[in-house]
């Protein structure tokens, strides 16, 4: 199922395939750390001969999110298969799932998350149907929200134009533009992004440049036709048609994958690659708009 799949509406919470809020049998009071600035480990250093300090990096922690005065109601003859489903959608797991919240009117975020800690009181809730007081916690460890829809930008390699064809005939017809290797993303956040880029073949070292910051990813490796190099930023990996890793093939000039993102507003970006290769070889991006 994708992400978010079951929200149709404010107030609402999916984590994983559990749904949580209005329409369903669970009803949270509030939602902490969620539209909260996540902790920050810092960078700055005293100075040693002056007041103040040296301003250093600010990097987040994982995002910690709590869902408060949660209300389990059922049937009294249905209420323990209500908590059993609440319990098997929390239950401890290894990967991360998608944490999707709808609170007002920009709609549902979306983050990666997994849950750390579950309270469900057990007392005469269970007799009457209603039990009151449980809470959920969850830990995403990118700690950044996404949009839902993943966006997707490609392009070609630089092509030349055909330009006129003879003998001219009016109107003059100059042909289809050639394809200029440009590519540009639009992260609408206010957090940088880091894309997944994907190099389709027939290609030899396939390069991909932010024109904007100067910082290249580049690989000495063909691509045969059909070949799917895929570069996830976020995770640092580089796979060859979904199996093999293929990170040493990095060029000297490209920077490590996790500092290659995308700023909040317009990057544009080239595709390059060595010569040889064939126009028709693609570079795409794909990414999500980031919010803090």
């Amino acid at each position: 199922m994708a992400a978010g799949d079951k929200v149709t509406r404010p107030g609402q919470v999916q984590y994983g395939d559990l749904l949580l809020g209005p329409g369903t049998p669970y009803r949270w009071r509030s939602v902490a750390g969620w539209e909260d600035l996540p902790a920050l480990d810092s960078g700055t250093v005293a100075r040693s001969d002056a007041h103040g300090a040296f301003p250093g990096r600010l990097l987040a922690q994982a995002r910690t999110i709590t869902l408060d005065g949660l209300i389990v109601r059922a049937p009294r003859a249905t209420i323990g298969a209500v908590v059993a489903a609440l319990n098997s959608g929390t239950v401890p797991v290894e990967d991360e799932r998608p944490w999707v919240a709808w609170l007002d009117d920009r709609g549902p975020l979306l983050a990666y998350a997994r849950a750390t800690r579950r309270t469900v009181p057990a007392g005469p809730g269970y007799r009457l149907g209603t039990i009151t007081g449980a809470a959920m916690e969850f830990q995403a460890t990118d700690p950044r929200r996404y949009e839902l829809a993943e966006r997707s930008v490609s392009a070609t390699l630089p092509m030349s134009e055909p330009g006129l064809s003879w003998p001219l005939v009016w109107p003059l017809a100059f042909g289809a533009p050639g394809s200029t290797g440009a590519l540009s993303t639009a992260n609408e956040g206010d957090a940088e992004t880091h894309p997944v880029i994907e190099f389709r073949g027939p290609v030899i070292r396939p390069a991909l440049t932010n024109l904007a910051t100067g910082d290249v990813i580049e690989y000495d490796i063909p691509l045969a036709a059909g070949d799917l190099l895929t570069v996830d930023t976020l995770a640092g990996t580089v796979v060859l048609n979904g199996t093999a890793s293929r990170i040493y093939t990095a060029t000297s000039r490209s920077v490590p994958e996790q500092t290659f993102t995308l700023a909040p507003g317009i990057t544009n970006l080239i595709f390059r690659a060595a010569p040889g290769s064939t126009p028709t070889a693609s570079a795409t991006v794909r990414y999500r708009s980031a919010y803090w």
